[in-house]
């Protein structure tokens, strides 16, 4: 069975384009992933295209990308089923 990954994400709605900014720290020193979506923050558009950006980013499918935590928050709780945190941490890095 594939493992899953628990993504911290700060986001950014209303760019000029869909892109990850790198990684960041939170207050508590925790990483967190800087992503910037072109969608809105109006009913769900930014966490949905966040999900999907994700998703077509780690190469997984849509299902697999599920947001966790921090619906109406910009640091939101990202599940991705199928690749463990090193697996994800390795794809963003790569970019």
């Amino acid at each position: 069975m594939a493992d899953s990954a628990h993504l911290a994400v700060k986001l950014t709605p209303g760019a000029s384009a869909d892109r990850i900014d790198g990684w960041d720290v939170d207050d508590g020193g925790r990483p967190v992933l800087r992503v910037r979506v072109r969608a809105r923050p109006v009913e769900g558009e930014a966490n949905a295209a966040l999900l999907k950006f994700l998703a077509k980013t780690l190469g997984v499918s849509k299902s697999a990308v599920t947001l966790h935590r921090g619906g109406q928050s910009r640091l939101k709780r990202v599940l991705v089923e199928g690749l463990d945190d090193d697996a994800v941490r390795a794809k963003i890095t790569a970019l």
